[in-house]
């Protein structure tokens, strides 16, 4: 435990597993406590807790759907609640639903996608604003994508639109809470290695290509996200607000 974050306040949205659960550990690693939230992965959450609780933090599991306001109040209620209140939100939650081509989405999958992609972190955020407001070192740290840069692979324009989306939430709200102090800043992860998004939805051929892509020459890890996650959640980075850091390898651009 590195201790550079000690007593830090966090909620991670979507921290079951993959990007979410590797950010909950590194914030936790550095000495703060932790509320993992998650969709429909209690189990997984659960193990979540276990290992930071295994690393001497205090944390709690908090399942709510992002696309609803009323459970998004609930979390923040409840993380405010365990924790006594709230120095970090990481608006980690979102989800590609399935590859669908424009000319073949409905309506109800575009709804879907925007939801739980910008709409979660639009909600999540308005939920945690006046929590951070009485922080001394608030941190608002949003997940964009590759994708909001290149459009995304095949299938997933609306995706890639939804956190393009979150790119100019960042930056707008950046201007919006800096006369309170509170920082606001975005990761765009490229190709992450070993997470359900590419077990779920990219083949290996696709996963090789995109590795072969990569002037760094490997795939990302989860680990890689989380020190940006954990860099941008200290005090020594508060002049740092409106930016999106991108984590690709150097994929974006070429």
């Amino acid at each position: 435990m590195t201790g550079e974050l000690q007593g830090t306040r966090a909620l991670v949205t979507g921290a079951g597993h993959g990007i979410g659960r590797g950010i909950a550990l590194g914030l936790a690693a550095a000495g703060a406590d932790v509320v993992v939230h998650y969709g429909k992965s209690a189990d997984a959450a659960a193990r979540t807790v276990s290992d930071i609780e295994d690393l001497g933090r205090k944390a709690i599991a908090v399942g709510a759907d992002v696309t609803s306001t009323p459970d998004v109040d609930r979390l923040l209620d409840e993380t405010v609640g365990f924790l006594g209140g709230l120095d970090v939100l990481v608006c980690n939650a979102g989800h590609l639903i399935g590859r669908v081509t424009v000319s073949e989405m409905s309506d109800e999958h575009f709804q879907q996608v925007v939801d739980v992609n910008l709409g979660a972190t639009f909600r999540t955020t308005r939920a945690a604003i006046p929590h951070l407001a009485q922080s001394a070192n608030p941190r608002i740290i949003t997940m964009a994508s590759l994708a909001a840069h290149n459009g995304g692979g095949p299938g997933s324009v609306i995706y890639a639109a939804a956190k393009a989306g979150i790119r100019g939430f960042t930056k707008g709200l950046a201007k919006e809470l800096g006369p309170q102090g509170i920082t606001v800043n975005s990761v765009a992860p490229g190709y992450i290695a070993e997470t359900a998004f590419h077990q779920t939805f990219s083949t290996a051929a696709a996963q090789a290509t995109m590795v072969a892509g990569t002037p760094i020459g490997r795939a990302g890890q989860v680990e890689d996200v989380a020190n940006a996650v954990r860099f941008l959640a200290l005090p020594a980075s508060g002049y740092l607000t409106g930016i999106t850091l991108d984590i690709d390898g150097g994929t974006w651009p070429r």
